[in-house]
């Protein structure tokens, strides 16, 4: 336990007050809100409590202090929403008073986001953000038809993150590649902490292998190339449907699997007419195509963690993904998966292809893909993140004293 386990004030030994701001939390809607329960579920209610402020979501975060606000609804991302706090300002203001808390938690940088930053520099409390979204890399996708505004609206936003993280005391960044990008707009290095994320090895494991569900959803026993994530633009579908095609041509059949739902679904069907789609699956069935599968494909270069790779390699799946964002790290090139030129979609076929042909060099990604998988622990994250948080939270009181 930490040094800083509780307050000892003049013989007075309290919790840790936290408030804990997020755009959304609905339990499972991505990687990013995942991460978050993945603290939620281990507050230690002896030391801590905290006080959820967020626009969708549960009524109650697992028993504790809950306040939303009001939301509007994302046209260009479905099922996502940006919260508002000016509509619920009075009321956030006397929640917050009353809970009195002793560090602020910030999910994103947004209009929530600010609000809480703005009420801990105006309190002079310790603000610790995690780093879950590069909304950097969605201008493109966003913008792809003005693109005489992306070098403009990256300058505005990459200016925006630069004065709201250097606000904050501590952002914890997923990968060294995030964080020489954060780095180059200005974000001061010392302000930043590398905090990977976990892996659950007991969901995501190749003992869930069953080629029997993989026969039975496409009908052969052809090899299966695997792309699971939301189906939206910003994960590169465009070079997603130039493999698909390349592949076609291949000499032996193969099948092209897609796991997932996104507001490019409609289009992504219509441009692999071959490909089988799942639609949205519950982790328990995607950890069974993971493990059955032969090759795990993904080409996005939007990613600040990319989840969804390093469960590929902890099901024993090999990786052939884009030298792009965060999710290239966890790639040893030719070692335990290969990456490929971002949009170069006759690299990534030839990749798959190779792979698929040299057997060898198929069990020797798996091998080390199991073995690099294995060493990402939840338990040893979220001590960091309770201890890190105590820490802040001590320094403000005794400077406050």
């Amino acid at each position: 336990m930490s040094q800083y386990a509780g307050f000892e004030l003049a013989g007075i030994q309290r919790k840790v007050r936290v408030a804990f701001f997020a755009e959304i939390l609905t339990e499972g809607l991505d990687g990013a809100i995942r991460t978050m329960y993945q603290l939620i579920d281990r507050i230690d209610r002896e030391r801590f409590e905290f006080l959820f402020v967020y626009g969708d979501g549960p009524s109650n975060i697992r028993g504790f202090e809950s306040i939303k606000v009001p939301t509007l609804n994302l046209p260009i991302n479905a099922g996502y929403s940006m919260a508002l706090p000016v509509f619920a300002q009075s009321r956030l203001k006397e929640t917050l008073q009353h809970f009195a808390p002793d560090v602020v938690h910030i999910a994103t940088p947004s209009l929530l986001g600010s609000f809480g930053l703005n009420y801990a520099v105006q309190n002079k409390l310790p603000v610790i953000s995690i780093y879950h979204t590069h909304f950097l890399s969605y201008i493109d996708y966003y913008f792809k038809h003005a693109p005489f505004l992306i070098s403009s609206m990256k300058q505005l936003l990459a200016a925006n993150h630069k004065t709201f993280y250097n606000q904050c005391h501590k952002v914890y960044v997923p990968s060294e590649s995030i964080e020489a990008e954060l780095s180059g707009i200005g974000i001061a290095p010392q302000r930043m902490q590398l905090w990977k994320r976990g892996i659950d090895t007991n969901l995501f494991s190749p003992y869930k292998k069953n080629k029997n569900t993989l026969q039975k959803l496409t009908g052969n026993s052809n090899p299966c190339i695997l792309f699971a994530s939301r189906v939206v633009w910003e994960k590169n579908l465009e070079t997603l449907f130039e493999v698909y095609e390349e592949l076609q041509n291949s000499a032996e059949p193969l099948n092209f699997i897609i796991a997932g739902d996104g507001t490019a679904l409609k289009a992504s069907k219509t441009r692999m007419p071959k490909a089988i789609f799942t639609g949205k699956i519950n982790h328990s069935q995607l950890a069974v195509l993971y493990a059955s599968s032969d090759v795990f494909l993904f080409p996005s270069v939007s990613e600040t963690y990319g989840n969804v790779v390093l469960e590929a390699m902890a099901s024993g799946l090999p990786c052939v993904i884009a030298d792009g964002g965060g999710s290239k790290d966890f790639i040893n090139q030719g070692v335990n998966g290969f990456k490929c030129q971002p949009y170069n979609a006759k690299e990534y076929a030839g990749k798959i292809r190779l792979l698929l042909a040299n057997q060898a060099m198929h069990a020797q990604f798996i091998e080390e893909g199991l073995q690099y998988s294995s060493n990402f622990s939840w338990e040893e994250l979220a001590a960091t993140y309770f201890d890190d948080v105590t820490e802040l939270a001590g320094k403000n009181v005794l400077t406050a004293v």
